[in-house]
């Protein structure tokens, strides 16, 4: 039954993945702007259990990895997603008062981002990609996560529902 749901949210994924490639990475904002595909995923997995939080990450992360724009080793952002994914869906998932609170959700995810932004830089310094300045690199992983607490609580309620319509399971009366 889980595996029909996960099958059931990849049209979901791919779809903001098409949203994020062909509209929203064309917007230019400054300090590093937003990624709406890694706040939609790691929203989605903060909704969910570990065990589907680290499959949405794989998912994910392997859409980002086949990214045009996507500069690292095909892996990498896979990695990167599942551990921040199983990471961010464990730590949800058992404390009741962090999974009532919808401004503990934006916050975990905001810093999500950051950790995965961090853990793709540590990969990639491990793998020799060329990274940039380190002051380059913190303005941007300071600025993405400004902006994903600017973006995330208008891009919550969508990610709810749609997590709801999958996973939650109601009878028929």
């Amino acid at each position: 039954m889980n595996t029909r749901k996960n099958i059931l949210s990849f049209p979901i994924f791919l779809l903001v993945f098409l949203i994020e490639e062909s509209i929203f990475n064309q917007i230019h904002l400054p300090f590093g702007g937003f990624s709406l595909f890694l706040i939609f995923s790691l929203s989605w997995c903060a909704l969910s259990t570990p065990e589907t939080g680290a499959i949405a990450g794989f998912g994910a992360g392997l859409l980002m990895d086949l990214a045009p724009h996507s500069q690292g080793s095909v892996g990498q952002w896979t990695l990167v997603l599942i551990i921040t994914g199983f990471g961010i869906a464990y730590l949800r998932y058992g404390d009741d008062s962090l999974r009532n609170s919808p401004l503990s959700l934006v916050v975990m995810v905001s810093l999500g981002v950051v950790v995965s932004l961090v853990l793709y830089v540590f990969a990639g310094a491990l793998l020799g990609m060329d990274l940039g300045s380190s002051f380059q690199l913190m303005k941007t992983i300071i600025g993405n996560g400004v902006w994903t607490l600017a973006v995330t609580p208008f891009l919550l309620p969508i990610v709810s529902r749609l997590h709801g319509l999958i996973f939650e399971t109601r009878e028929l009366k």
